[in-house]
């Protein structure tokens, strides 16, 4: 081979492993693999540990390709090793890159300070304490304490296995500390829950980074529910990066507050899709679909692409609206916007056809679905339990059987819920018998709700009082009112005012309970008594709550609020007028005065 031609191929080397470096998808790696290949360039060792890197690096990872070039390696390195055991590590794969260390120490490779930051990482993620304390007595057999990446890798290791007072020895032993150093003991404190200790240690970080600021902030408002502490530490920030504006954010939302979470968001220079996403399920989770779906417009308006928490939270505010149109409107959006639907958003667009009584769509969207978990088989259940079909919310439920997927607590009250509404009370009875005897599972508090009001339904009121007088823990006001409502739709006055009495005893006497016991003295005609009772709420200055309810038209939601005018001292008025109506008129000459009354 003449000089020429030698130099030629060291400039197309050259060139080649310069065009890798710059490389950003793995596309453009395999092409640049295949070139060194069929030019035969491939075969000097440094071009294969360059191809090795890139193969692993985070951003081009391709661990497949990467093993297979390293299977063609006659005679490994120490950084070859290193390779691989990072690039596995980044895979998501600790296993794998652990096992590399081992064969590594078999064959003999040397092991340097570059080894064992990764190796740690392996065990890290493997949560594997044992292989980690193994790996610590080697390091300090080999003095690589010195090396502050080592005693990083430890620190974390540690702190991601729970075991603090190692990662504490570390920390405070080792004359080798850096920012990360530093950082890594704070998110190990926070993580275990230890504030006390990881304010200290803040307080004693000799130059804080907005990492820093970062972790303590996240700590305080998820560790300790405490947005107080997180919010004077993001007020004394010196500087802001989008992670501290969205975790104080979502640290607001969390617990409710969205006005505070909206006035931060306001205020925030940059937002990114995480920030909208935060408020729109803020909003959709804390009753507020309104306003969730008026940011998710907004946010669509200035180009940003949601996400699926944002999604979610959109659809979840439509199903509590009923608002159909743009339930389908976002469906056909994610469509055409090509975005992935996961078995989380297909469950949910379902949920949302269920709610706004689409049960075709919802059942479409059921059948089509990949795979089925017990979630979804739940929202299915439910939904068409909801909307009346009972005996298919059973058969739904034993295909769930057939296909082999476990049942739980919810799964049968879907299915409980479904024979209430359709008023199959021996499938109801057979259901909540089979929960314990068949799954093993106790029934619960809202268990037994639904079966007092499957009870109910069917007219069968002392049964019903029996199974609560019966139950092995203490009925709430929920479970009472249930009955009280049936009590009501089976006008069984005796009944109504010993469950009256019970809540009393629970001290749930609230206007909505007097108002249903006066409902049900009407029904029966007791006028005196049910006016009575009106004047005890008039008394003690009891006020029913707003009605409010929502309507879609052509796409937009309307609001309706009822209750500022009709209020006890109308209702009293009603009860006054139906007494008298009642005992001077006959139905049959009176076919369409008084509408709404329940004469």
């Amino acid at each position: 081979m003449n000089t020429l031609s030698v130099v030629s191929k060291l400039n197309t080397r050259n060139s080649l492993l310069s065009l890798l470096r710059i490389s950003k998808t793995k596309s453009q790696i395999l092409q640049i693999q295949a070139l060194l290949t069929t030019t035969n360039l491939i075969i000097h060792p440094f071009t294969l540990n360059q191809l090795l890197l890139s193969l692993t690096s985070p951003k081009t990872l391709n661990i497949v390709h990467a093993q297979r070039l390293f299977n063609q390696i006659q005679q490994p390195t120490t950084f070859d090793y290193n390779t691989m055991i990072k690039g596995y590590t980044h895979s998501s794969n600790p296993r794998k890159a652990f096992t590399f260390y081992v064969n590594m120490i078999g064959k003999g490779i040397l092991v340097d300070s570059y080894t064992y930051p990764f190796v740690l990482k392996a065990c890290e993620l493997l949560m594997g304490l044992s292989e980690g304390r193994e790996i610590h007595g080697v390091v300090v057999k080999r003095g690589f304490l010195s090396d502050v990446f080592v005693v990083n890798g430890l620190i974390g290791m540690y702190s991601r296995c729970c075991e603090m007072v190692y990662a504490k020895l570390v920390f405070h032993g080792s004359e080798v500390k850096d920012l990360a150093s530093w950082n890594l003991m704070l998110a190990g404190l926070v993580q275990s829950g230890e504030m006390d200790a990881a304010q200290k240690v803040f307080d004693e970080i000799p130059d804080k980074s907005v990492i820093s600021w970062s972790i303590m902030i996240d700590g305080y408002r998820k560790k300790n529910g405490d947005v107080v502490s997180a919010r004077v530490l993001f007020d004394r920030m010196p500087t802001r990066d989008l992670f501290c504006w969205n975790s104080m954010i979502d640290g607001y939302a969390k617990i409710g507050d969205l006005v505070a979470a909206h006035q931060l968001f306001d205020e925030m220079p940059e937002r990114n899709v995480i920030s909208w996403s935060i408020m729109i399920d803020g909003y959709a989770q804390h009753g507020n679909p309104m306003e969730a779906l008026n940011l998710f417009r907004q946010m669509l308006c200035q180009g940003v692409r949601p996400d699926v928490i944002s999604l979610m939270g959109a659809i979840s505010a439509c199903a509590q609206l009923g608002a159909l149109d743009q339930g389908r409107w976002i469906h056909m959006f994610m469509k055409r916007s090509r975005i992935a639907m996961d078995m989380a958003v297909q469950t949910a667009l379902m949920d949302m056809y269920m709610k706004c009584g689409s049960l075709d769509e919802a059942c479409s969207m059921f059948y089509s679905m990949s795979e089925k978990n017990v979630i979804s088989y739940n929202v299915m259940i439910s939904g068409l339990g909801i909307n009346g079909f009972g005996e298919e919310a059973l058969k739904c439920f034993a295909e769930m059987g057939r296909e082999g997927i476990p049942k739980d607590d919810l799964v049968f009250l879907g299915v409980l819920m479904a024979c209430s509404h359709a008023g199959l009370v021996t499938d109801g009875y057979q259901t909540f018998d089979s929960m314990k005897r068949d799954c093993g599972i106790e029934p619960k508090l809202e268990h037994f709700s639904c079966l007092i009001d499957l009870l109910g339904r069917a007219g069968q009121l002392e049964q019903a009082l029996n199974a609560i007088e019966s139950m092995p823990m203490k009925p709430n006001s929920a479970l009472w009112g249930t009955l009280l409502m049936a009590c009501r739709t089976h006008q069984n006055v005796a009944l109504a005012e010993v469950v009256v009495e019970r809540l009393v005893e629970l001290k749930a006497n609230n206007c909505g309970v007097y108002v249903i016991l006066s409902n049900i003295y009407a029904d029966a005609g007791m006028w005196e008594e049910a006016l009575r009772i009106r004047k005890m709420m008039r008394d003690r200055k009891m006020k029913k709550e707003t009605g409010r309810s929502v309507i879609e038209i052509d796409g937009n939601i309307k609001e309706f609020v009822s209750g500022e005018i009709h209020d006890i001292w109308c209702e009293e008025l009603e009860l006054v007028i139906r007494s008298f109506v009642k005992m001077t008129i006959t139905w049959e000459v009176m076919p369409s005065c008084l509408p709404s009354w329940q004469v």
